[in-house]
């Protein structure tokens, strides 16, 4: 039996792609991150993680742009109907003025054509949609939170676009035999019974929405100390960053994540565990990749993470073992809401919270 429309894939029930999950609900929770771009080859969850967001969402804005979509389908045009009835001009809305304070998904987004590209950079720069079409002179409020996904051998994204998006995730295949295994059979237990799927994972769902709810309204009162701006400066420098989106990207990532957590000041650990999201498409090519900064190995059957770590070095470690430190990692050990698991509590720069999200995993069928 085939799903139901109605019916997505949960979100709590994704598996082996915790990367793309800590990503996209750190927008769920601060939509002013950008958007998340998530890059990948074909079956890697990345469509079905985008959709079920939208099942989390408070606010419930999730607009789908096709790949067929126009420029006036976007933007919005004159409303023809309305000027044949009545004379009258008047302003037919489109996908911009529908996504407005919620998330625009574009799925396959580097084959986008070049008009509706420019569109969503100027969208994305002004927070406002602008239309001189048709005799309609016209102009609303478009603040959107971009989700793009593609698989590179389909073809590169206009640079000027990728910097828009703050989080980068890249998705290896699938790591190993036990979690492809995982994949397969949750996935036949929704296409058996998507009902019965949806249900068993309600309790999951309803906790993460529930989460992301207190996250947001916790946002604005969870503060930066001077020893985060440090290491975020001082990471992107290493980096060779251009300009300064990729620490702002980042500390409001850090931020989030720490009211994920339910803590009420950001800690080194929050600013390590978003790092690579920053920083993954703003690295410039020249520039060596970020040490570790508690200089710990990396889960081995995490291959993102072993492509991204450059050798350590012992001054690296030397300088690690300070942030480590009890006072500076208070945060970390500070009683979570229920059924969180810790999210805060990796200690490197590569992204490797899949132990984060595993409390929201129910039993597989």
């Amino acid at each position: 039996m085939s799903a139901p429309n109605d019916l997505h894939f949960p979100f709590s029930a994704i598996e082996g792609q915790s990367a793309l999950q800590q990503a996209l609900l750190l927008l769920a929770v601060d939509p002013q991150l950008g958007g998340v771009l998530v890059e990948g080859p074909r079956g890697t969850a990345k469509s079905t993680s985008a959709r079920a967001l939208a099942e989390l969402l408070p606010s419930g804005h999730f607009v789908n742009l096709p790949l067929g979509t126009t420029e006036e389908q976007l933007q919005g045009a004159l409303d023809l109907e309305a000027a044949l009835q009545s004379s009258a001009v008047q302003f037919r809305p489109g996908l911009l003025a529908q996504a407005h304070q919620g998330i625009l998904y574009v799925d396959e987004v580097n084959l986008l054509p070049d008009g509706l590209v420019d569109l969503l950079l100027d969208v994305s720069a002004s927070g406002t949609n602008r239309i001189e079409r048709d005799g309609v002179s016209h102009q609303h409020a478009a603040r959107i939170a971009l989700i793009g996904t593609m698989n590179p051998e389909e073809g590169q994204l206009r640079p000027q676009l990728l910097d828009r998006f703050g989080l980068f995730v890249r998705l290896p295949n699938v790591p190993d035999v036990k979690t492809r295994k995982r994949i397969v059979r949750a996935r036949m237990a929704f296409d058996a019974d998507p009902a019965q799927f949806c249900a068993q994972q309600a309790k999951a769902q309803a906790q993460l929405r529930a989460q992301i709810a207190a996250a947001r309204q916790q946002l604005a009162s969870v503060v930066w100390p001077d020893a985060v701006f440090d290491a975020v400066a001082q990471l992107c420098q290493q980096s060779g960053a251009e300009g300064v989106r990729a620490d702002l990207v980042m500390l409001r990532a850090a931020r989030a994540q720490a009211a994920l957590a339910g803590h009420a000041e950001v800690s080194l650990a929050d600013m390590q565990a978003v790092a690579e999201l920053a920083l993954a498409h703003r690295r410039s090519a020249d520039a060596a990749q970020p040490p570790s900064p508690s200089g710990q190995a990396h889960d081995p059957n995490d291959q993102q993470g072993q492509q991204q770590q450059p050798q350590r070095q012992q001054s690296n470690q030397a300088q690690a073992s300070k942030a480590d430190t009890p006072s500076n990692n208070a945060n970390a050990n500070h009683s979570q809401p229920d059924g969180w698991g810790g999210m805060a509590a990796p200690r490197h720069t590569g992204i490797e919270p899949v132990k984060a999200l595993r409390p929201f995993i129910a039993k597989k069928a």
